[in-house]
This record gives structure tokens, C-alpha cells and sequence, in this order.
């Protein structure tokens, strides 16, 4: 009996989605859903842990910081090395780090164990979700079964994020601690599952070893870049230092590229670069988280700070966003197949560029109803976006560099919401306190949603690949 989808392609039987093939899926599913919850869970409980550890506020932002350091700095090399040392062994392997610096943040009695938790959890995620991606692709094949799967494991990506503020919400209530301790118990189920479950079925390995050197430089240049962007949210906090970092960062890629060019094993095939349909949607889903994280961040700080509304009521009003996990998996595909990703991805960024459009005039005696028409839509967005963006990330790019692929989206949508929430929270401290700032700083949001449809608009001239004809009904 065939253990994947794709062995019944390879054995010449008809493609369908088995019993095994879903567990699979569920159990990658799981781990993307971890990764979402988890980010968005810390955000709700914040005021919590500042309260009962005494935190300052740079180091309750460090705490959120250190997590986009580890994340953004290793993306890249985890993405290379699932692709070196095996996808499914990647995928284990970091997930049971995972598991255990969650659990160490929920004992931390100090800030610096906080920062040091969330720093090693964002270097484990940074492993682990190209890995997750790659062995989505490689066990289902592509057509609209990889379609169908991929149109599941984004929408249970995206729901991490919006149903994690209500989470928060409910687990703060009952101690700050159960946020990190929370993710250990679904840690633990998904490492029992992914243990009997989970193969490798990718294609033959790249040959060579590690670029150690390349490796370094550019761990380097993602953490200076990372810590440059998280310096951004304080303008007035030494500007000619965030500059200096910048720079130092900038040299360090400089230097990266140069080491690439001669290496016989390189870390990043510099070539891959070159593929004009992965840097377009790699940018497209820089601006679009960018746009996303921004806007979350400014609504939040509307209803809890400008409007007086709990943090569970905050996180019961940003529900709604959370129809993508039942739409992302049933519409997406289906539009995918018929049109393309790339209509449907312009479809989705348009959508979000009129949602913030929408809520831009927001006032002080807004009815939730009034605002239940811009959130409906931005559901809606990430339901056309997120699983079109997954899905062409590895699209033309060969098996054995998918992880690399997921790497490369991956870091871009971790430096598009470390970006988006810079730019925000500059904007807003730049124009002062109270509605009007907050409506100057939506205006950021709109602007980068814009600029990613003109991005994606690109690509409609480009001939849609008609896609393979289902074999069987799944």
C-alpha cells in the first residue's frame, strides 16, 4: 500500500487523496497552525507578562523582537538545509526545540529568559516551516491534488493568526503562562503524529555540503537586517546606530553574494534569483503581510486603547477575519484551478487594498457593524492570497530546492510583518497620539496593499500553465 500520493503517480495508479495521504497533511497542517497561534497568542498576552514580571517597554518589545531575529536571521539557512539534510528530519528535529524552549518561556521568572526563549522558538520555526512546506509539495503532486493540499495547509496558516488573538484572549485569562504552555501540548501531539506519519518523498538531494561561509554571512546579514527593521519602531532611539546596523547588514549580503558566486556548493543557487514569477511573488508577499501586520497592529490599538474594549472582545471582533480557514481550503483551490494562481493572487491583494480603503475613515462612534464590512473583506483577501502565494512559491522550481523556495516566501513574509509594524508604529508616533495619528498611519497599510497589486499585476501578462486535469475526485 502506498504511503503517499505520490508513490500512486509514480506506481502509474490514479491519483487520489488516501486516508495516509491526509493524516499527512493534517499533521504538516498542525505545525503551520502552531507557528501562527503561537505569534499571535504572545501578542493578546503582552500587558500580562509586563504586569507581573515588571518589564520595561524595551524589554517587553525585545520579547516580540527576539522571536523576528531568530525567525528572519535562520530562514534561509533552514530552508537549505532541508533541502541537505532531509526534509522530514529537519521538520522533527526543530519541532521538538520548538517544544521545549515554549515550555522554558512559560517557567521564565526574568526578561532575559523570555528573550532567550522566544529567540532559539523563532530559529526553530525558521527550520521548521520550510521543511513543513517542502513536504507538503513533494507528497502531493502537482495538479490540483498539490492545489487542494496547499489551499488546506495555507488557510490552516492564516486561521493560526486570527483565531490565536481569540486564544490569547481565553488562555491570558487563566495565567499569562498558558500561552507558552499551550503550544507544548499541541507540540507534543503533532511530534507523535508527525513520528508515524511523516516520510520523506522528495526527489534526489542537491549534491554537495554546507557553505559554511555563506552560511554565516548570510545569518549575519538576515539578523542585522531583522534587529535594523525592529530598531525602526524607535525612531528617536539612536538613529545613527540603526543606520550603522543597516549598513553593517548590507555588507554582510554584499559579501554573501560574492562568496555564492564562487562557491562549488553555494547556500542560495543565486540563479533561482533570476526567476522573474518567484521574485514577484516573493515581493507581492512582503507587501502583503506588511499591509496585514500593519493594520492588525492599528486596529488592535483602536479598540484597546482608543475604544476601551478587552482583549477578548478584541480577539472575538477580529474573528471574522478567520473565514479564511473555511474558504482558503474549499474556494481557493477551485478558483486556482480554473483561473490561475496568479488571477486569483491579484484577486486577493485587490480585495485587502479596498478592505483597508474601507476603513480608513474608522471615528471614534463606529458601530461594529460599520467596521464588519472591512474585516468581512479581509478574510476574504487572505482566503485568495495566502494560498496563491504558497502554492507559486515553488512553482518551475525543482523538487530538491523547495525548501530553499519556502525559505525565500517564508523570510520575505517575516521581514514584510517586521516592516509593517515598523512603518506603523513610526508613522503614528511621528503624527502625534489619538484618531487622527491612527488614521495617518492606516494610510501605510493602503499604500503597501497598492503597490503589491500593481507587483502582482505584472504577472497577468505572463500565459497561465493550464492545470493538470484531476484524475480522480478527492
Amino acid at each position: 500500500m502506498s504511503n503517499t500520493v505520490s508513490e500512486s503517480v509514480a506506481a502509474g495508479r490514479p491519483a487520489r487523496m488516501t486516508g495516509r495521504a491526509w493524516g499527512v497533511l493534517l499533521v504538516l497542517c498542525g505545525a503551520i497552525f502552531l507557528e501562527g497561534i503561537d505569534v499571535a497568542m504572545l501578542n493578546v498576552a503582552l500587558p500580562s507578562i509586563r504586569a507581573d514580571l515588571g518589564l520595561s517597554t524595551g524589554m517587553l518589545s525585545g520579547v516580540v523582537s527576539a522571536y523576528v531575529l531568530g525567525y528572519g536571521g535562520f530562514m534561509l539557512l533552514g530552508g537549505r538545509a532541508a533541502d541537505l539534510l532531509g526534509h522530514r528530519r529537519m521538520f522533527v528535529s526543530w519541532l521538538v526545540v520548538f517544544l521545549v524552549f515554549s515550555g522554558l518561556g512559560g517557567f521564565a521568572t526574568e526578561g532575559w529568559m523570555l528573550l532567550a526563549a522566544r529567540f532559539v522558538t523563532g530559529v526553530a520555526a525558521a527550520f521548521m516551516a520550510p521543511a513543513g512546506l517542502a513536504l507538503v509539495t513533494s507528497n502531493f503532486p502537482e495538479g490540483p491534488l498539490r492545489t487542494k493540499a496547499l489551499g488546506v495547509y495555507a488557510g490552516t496558516a492564516a486561521g493560526g493568526f486570527s483565531l490565536g488573538l481569540v486564544a490569547g484572549g481565553v488562555l491570558t485569562s487563566f495565567g499569562w503562562r498558558w500561552v507558552f504552555f499551550a503550544p507544548v501540548i499541541l507540540s507534543a501531539l503533532i511530534l507523535v503524529a508527525a513520528l508515524a506519519l511523516v516520510r520523506d518523498t522528495g526527489g534526489e538531494r542537491p549534491s554537495g555540503g554546507f557553505d559554511l561561509t555563506g552560511a554565516f554571512a548570510i545569518t549575519a546579514a538576515m539578523l542585522l537586517l531583522a534587529y535594523g527593521v525592529v530598531r525602526l519602531e524607535r525612531p528617536g532611539d539612536g538613529p545613527g546606530l540603526t543606520v550603522a546596523v543597516f549598513g553593517a547588514g548590507l555588507v554582510s549580503l554584499g559579501l554573501f553574494v560574492a562568496i555564492e558566486r564562487r562557491s562549488p556548493s553555494p547556500l542560495v543557487r543565486l540563479g533561482i534569483l533570476r526567476t522573474a514569477s518567484l521574485v514577484r511573488v516573493n515581493l507581492g508577499a512582503l507587501l502583503f503581510l506588511f499591509a496585514f501586520a500593519g493594520f492588525q497592529f492599528l486596529a488592535t490599538l483602536y479598540l484597546q486603547e482608543l475604544r476601551g474594549w478587552s482583549t477578548m472582545q478584541t480577539g472575538l471582533a477580529m474573528l471574522v477575519i478567520g473565514i479564511d480557514t473555511v474558504l482558503a481550503p474549499t474556494l481557493t483551490p477551485r478558483l486556482v484551478n480554473r483561473f490561475g494562481n496568479t488571477r486569483v493572487l491579484f484577486g486577493g491583494i485587490a480585495v485587502a487594498a479596498l478592505a483597508y480603503a474601507l476603513f480608513l475613515p474608522v471615528g471614534m462612534d463606529w458601530a461594529y457593524t460599520a467596521m464588519l464590512p472591512a474585516l468581512l473583506l479581509l478574510g476574504l483577501a487572505f482566503s485568495l492570497a495566502y494560498g496563491p502565494l504558497t502554492m507559486a512559491a515553488t512553482e518551475g522550481i525543482e523538487e530538491n530546492e523547495h525548501g530553499l523556495a519556502g525559505g525565500l516566501l517564508y523570510t520575505s513574509m517575516q521581514f514584510g510583518t517586521a516592516l509593517g509594524l515598523s512603518a506603523v508604529t513610526a508613522v503614528s508616533v511621528a503624527a502625534g497620539s489619538g484618531l487622527d495619528a491612527l488614521r495617518t498611519a492606516l494610510v501605510v497599510p493602503l499604500a503597501a496593499a497598492v503597490l503589491g497589486v500593481i507587483v502582482i499585476a505584472f504577472g497577468l501578462r505572463t500565459p497561465t500553465k493550464a492545470p493538470a486535469p484531476a484524475a480522480t475526485t478527492v
